[in-house]
């Protein structure tokens, strides 16, 4: 059935039941008029009515030449008549008629003799107005030149989505004759496109009447086999004018290039979308690690399915690498990342790992010649050559992965190592547009990387010259039970100049020191270490703690403009008691039974370097039990919080008195040492025991 509840009139196919009639003798107001041998009206249809103006009682019984023929043709017409009795030829011609109410219309007629079952004879006239008649001419050349000579290929489907008719040029898209369409469908016709979809929408065109419009359609034809095609195709249904549905007619128009200058644009904006996420995205710090995180998480699922990035060992190490043809690659596996493609993981390096790939491996390959490897569709030999054994090659075959490419990692003329890049869901291979993208990234990283590795590199030789310099001391010495930490700053920054010590003094005292360089890298550290050597020195001479910073200040005036705070603490267990001095640090808490703990009311004084300001000392009791813990900034400075919020939490921390020295400083540091602080942290906590007799 058709959409509008009966049969569809296109005219295919057995008839299984009674059909609606065709519009078209609507349209067409046909008037028939049966006359006797005399010509008198014997028959009146409503259409004659509604040409001739007269009504059936009106005409019926007239001889029709007196009320059908202009008087000026009656002769002629009555001729005629008479000839088409005499003869029973058929007779056609056109006259003008003039209209019960005088108007004149120019009529075309059709007339014939007629036999009825007794032997009488008849005229049967069909008259029609030839204005309709030639309208509707004109509308049907026109529609037939269209179709047969425009460049949109057309065409029309049954109610049940066969061909019915095809034009010219829909013949030369699909590349097949138009009779080896008809009544085939869409699918029939052209199996390697999508017909599944636009014969959807034809059913919803059929079911609405609503068109489809500037539907695309993809997929090859027999006109060109070995390239994909785009098409535009809308359809309309189509109805005759009593709106019966015959069926939907197809337009289609080739839209290939433009489809593909689409994906080109579409291919760059990508691209360029990838470069700019990339910029903003990698090199965000200094870290070695999180660098080449960030390019691999701009890679996938940007341009692959799962990306690695690995370097040198050499590089790694600071050293130059060169390969020979014969040589492996030892890489250090940095990063690795998978979007859909969690299976190519287990084949992977995991990050951290050291790994020797053969000279035939094509990642090997990439390093060897800093040129770029791109196997579009991977074989299982290749597979062989991609992973770093039989079993991680196994792994991809099983994980899908059916294209490769890997870039070399080159800066400053040095090749670093490689971005290794997997398609295993996307079913498009790599191309030169990939390899294009990848490069950018591969270059763009490569700097980043490398600033990440000679800062890594310099931030590692800091921090070993400053764990060099910083003291081993007992956990016992004179009256003092003693325990310290060191946290070096987040891998972010630099290393800081911080330092403590503890000195042992001639009659069982001990010289407690906590200090900060300003400052960062190596340059902070050698000033902490000529500082700690100089303190060690003039802490040999007995010297009072202000005193002794006075001679630190002179020292630390003549270090190239370096400036440093210090707390200087000299305990002495006899007398129960601490003289300390203080140089711009922040002042020590102090932590006794009975009592909240408190920081010491010291004169901050002025850091050592900046000169011309004395320093004093104070002294405060320290009884066996009683604490002092030394910090440095890093451990209660941070940039959400004031000051003296930080210190307030400092001394709530401590008020806990029976946990251990070692205790107290791991529950300080993982309390308040942010990770991403940018400052060292030194601690120093002693506490007075009772001195030997």
């Amino acid at each position: 059935m058709s959409a509008s509840g009966s049969p569809p009139a296109d005219g295919d196919g057995p008839v299984r039941g009674p059909v609606r009639p065709s519009g078209l003798l609507d349209v067409l107001r046909v008037a028939s008029v049966v006359l006797d041998t005399e010509g008198r009206i014997m028959l009146w249809s409503p259409q004659a009515e509604e040409l001739f103006g007269y009504s059936a009682p009106e005409a019926l019984g007239q001889y029709a030449a007196r009320i059908m023929v202009h008087e000026q043709h009656l002769d002629l017409v009555v001729k005629l008549f008479a000839e088409v009795m005499r003869t029973g030829r058929t007779w056609a011609g056109a006259f003008p008629i003039r209209r019960k109410d005088g108007d004149t219309r120019l009529v075309e007629f059709r007339n014939m003799r007629l036999l009825d079952d007794r032997g009488e004879v008849y005229a049967l006239g069909l008259a029609v107005d030839q204005t309709t008649v030639r309208r509707l001419e004109r509308d049907v050349a026109l529609s037939t030149r269209i179709v047969a000579q425009s460049p949109i290929g057309l065409a029309v489907l049954s109610a049940d989505l066969r061909y019915v008719s095809v034009n010219p040029a829909l013949e030369q898209i699909n590349g097949i004759p138009a009779d080896d369409h008809l009544g085939r469908t869409i699918r029939e016709v052209l199996p390697l496109v999508d017909a599944d979809a636009i014969e959807d929408a034809a059913r919803q065109v059929l079911d609405t009447g609503r068109p489809a419009v500037d539907r695309s359609m993809t997929g090859r034809t027999p006109a060109d086999p070995d390239e994909d095609h785009a098409w535009s195709v809308s359809l309309y249904r189509l109805e005759n004018a009593l709106g019966t549905v015959l069926g939907v007619a197809v337009s289609v128009v080739d839209i290939t290039e433009q489809h593909r200058a689409s994906l080109e644009a579409e291919t760059a904006r990508r691209r360029l979308a990838v470069i700019a996420d990339a910029t903003t995205r990698i090199g965000t710090t200094l870290e070695l690690d999180r660098t080449a995180g960030e390019l691999a998480d701009v890679a996938v699922p940007g341009l692959a399915d799962a990306a690695a990035v690995d370097l040198l060992e050499a590089v790694v190490q600071g050293r130059r690498s060169t390969l020979g043809p014969a040589e492996p690659a030892v890489m250090r596996a940095l990063a690795v990342r998978w979007g859909d493609a969690a299976d190519v993981l287990s084949a992977a390096d995991p990050p951290g790992r050291v790994t020797r790939y053969a000279p035939d491996r094509l990642i090997t390959e990439c390093v060897r010649t800093a040129l770029p490897v791109m196997v579009p569709q991977v074989k299982d030999e290749d597979l062989a050559r991609i992973a770093r054994t039989p079993e991680a090659a196994e792994l991809l075959a099983r994980a899908g992965v059916h294209s490769y490419l890997a870039v070399p990692l080159i800066a400053r003329g040095e090749v670093l190592g490689a971005l290794d890049l997997t398609r295993t869901r996307n079913p498009r291979p790599f191309d030169e547009d990939d390899l294009l993208l990848a490069r950018e990234l591969a270059s763009r990283a490569a700097v980043q990387i490398d600033n990440a590795r000679w800062y890594q590199n310099a931030r590692d030789t800091a921090l070993t010259l400053q764990r060099s310099l910083l003291p081993s001391h007992p956990p016992v010495t004179g009256g003092l039970e003693v325990a310290s930490r060191y946290q070096p700053a987040g891998a972010t920054s630099e290393v800081g100049g911080d330092w403590f010590d503890v000195i042992p003094l001639e009659g069982d005292k001990t010289a407690l020191v906590v200090g900060d360089v300003m400052g960062s890298g190596i340059p902070a550290a050698a000033t902490m270490g000529r500082l700690r050597t100089a303190t060690h020195t003039l802490a040999s001479l007995d010297l009072d703690p202000a005193v002794l910073l006075e001679h630190l200040d002179r020292i630390t005036g003549g270090l190239d403009q370096a400036i440093a705070t210090c707390v200087y603490a000299v305990h002495d267990p006899r007398a129960r008691q601490c003289v300390i001095a203080n140089a711009g640090h922040l002042p020590p808490a102090r932590v006794r039974a009975g009592h909240a703990p408190e920081l010491l009311d010291l004169p901050t004084g002025v850091p050592l370097g900046v000169g011309g300001v004395a320093f004093s000392t104070t002294v405060v009791e320290l009884n066996p039990g009683d604490r002092l813990v030394f910090y440095t900034d890093g451990l209660v400075e941070t940039r959400r919080h004031t000051l003296d919020e930080r210190l307030d939490r400092l001394l709530a921390l401590l008020d806990h008195p029976g946990h251990s020295l070692e205790e107290v400083c791991d529950l300080l540091l993982r309390t308040l040492h942010e990770p991403d602080n940018a400052d060292d942290v030194a601690l120093l906590i002693a506490r007075a025991t009772t001195p030997d007799a």
